[in-house]
């Protein structure tokens, strides 16, 4: 039997040990954590939206109108109408021909790649993807390829040497970690040259990218209308909500539907829940302000942080990843902030490669300059 103590001493003294908290108050720039008040720069609240009283009231008005729970699979009695309404106004808000909603977007990763490849697939997949994708590749049992991140001269050599009939791209339009970009246009461009799927996982860009926050899509000017394209999007970020979809062509959605186990074979969400995303959809859509917003605190920050000893990763996103480097420095800093009333992740291996801890810094429209300009302090005194 395996020595559980003894591998969690390992991690402690190799300083990758993770312990949860407990929030207490609404989650926003500032909450209470396990009894104490901090201002917070680790969730990824990106615009706000998670206590925004008009979604709190659209869900409290579903509740009482249809129930708490949805009681049954999608495929049985569990797809509510506003379940339906809600799947067409993501599909024409992304601009793609339909779309799909599933529990989580882990379990949408999971259903969709293990429905379109198998044994005789191949997926390409980014190194610094997310961990979801991973476990899609590996669970399709596909033969699983990893490029260099945003390689894509690396990509198109495994593209050009696999003798896979059903191929498939995977890749994180914003890497969670980095905040950079994926190369879309140009995977687009490989995905169509040697006929492969285009699976897109905008979990950090929908709601953000985009002047009227239509995620990487809209961001890249990229067309539509290719069926080979998959988009994904997470509705528990941005969004504020919780949940995912999956949007594409209708050939897509219908397979999808038809295989894609993790969408068959569990509850569908609470029909609340899509009538407080369908109230998140509307504000994402009409108040282009809380992107601008975004765009001057991530410039503050940036101007900030010069005179530190660390520097911000290269990111244009709300995600501004503060290099470290050490395991045991990251977490110095991250409970020194902590000391000093701020939460901010310290971001260890395995979620980053070894050697590049980092204090994951995630903005949010919630936030104000004061806040950009206390962190600034905090991070002053620790260095």
């Amino acid at each position: 039997m395996i020595d559980l103590e003894a591998r969690l001493a390992e991690l402690d003294a190799q300083g990758l040990l993770r312990r949860r908290r407990t929030l207490e108050s609404a989650q926003g720039a500032h909450v209470t954590v396990d009894g104490r008040a901090y201002l917070s720069f680790a969730s990824n609240d990106y615009l706000g939206l998670a206590a925004h009283p008009v979604i709190a009231a659209a869900a409290r008005a579903a509740a009482a109108e249809y129930g708490a729970g949805a009681g049954a699979a999608h495929l049985l009695t569990g797809h509510h109408v506003l379940h339906h309404r809600l799947e067409q106004a993501l599909a024409e808000f992304v601009g793609l021909p339909t779309a799909l909603l599933f529990s989580t977007g882990y379990m949408a990763n999971l259903g969709v790649v293990t429905a379109l490849v198998g044994r005789n697939g191949a997926v390409f997949a980014d190194k610094l993807n997310h961990a979801s994708l991973v476990d899609a590749a590996v669970l399709s049992r596909a033969d699983h390829h990893r490029y260099r991140h945003n390689d894509l001269a690396h990509l198109e050599n495994l593209l050009r040497d696999s003798p896979a009939k059903d191929k498939l791209i995977a890749t994180d339009a914003v890497f969670s970690m980095d905040g950079d970009l994926a190369s879309v246009p140009e995977l687009l461009a490989l995905a169509e040259k040697y006929d492969a799927w285009l699976y897109l996982d905008d979990a950090h860009g929908f709601g953000v990218l985009g002047a009227e926050g239509r995620g990487i899509l809209e961001y890249a000017r990229l067309s539509t209308l290719d069926p080979r394209l998959i988009y994904l999007a997470t509705l528990g970020k941005a969004a504020g909500v919780s949940g995912a979809f999956v949007a594409g062509s209708e050939a897509l959605v219908e397979w999808l539907v038809n295989k894609a186990r993790t969408y068959i074979y569990t509850t569908a969400t609470p029909p609340m829940l899509a009538a407080a995303v369908s109230a998140s959809l509307r504000l994402i859509a009409g108040e282009p302000e809380r992107r601008q917003r975004l765009a001057a605190l991530i410039a503050r920050l940036k101007d900030g942080v010069a005179g530190l000893p660390w520097s911000l990763m290269p990111s244009d996103t709300p995600i501004q990843p503060l290099s470290v480097g050490d395991n045991h420095e990251a977490l110095r800093l991250a409970e020194g902030l902590k000391a000093q009333g701020i939460l901010l992740p310290a971001i260890r291996p395995p979620t980053v490669p070894e050697g590049s801890a980092r204090l994951r810094i995630s903005l949010s429209a919630g936030h104000t300059e004061a806040d950009i300009d206390r962190l600034l302090t905090a991070l002053g005194t620790l260095a």
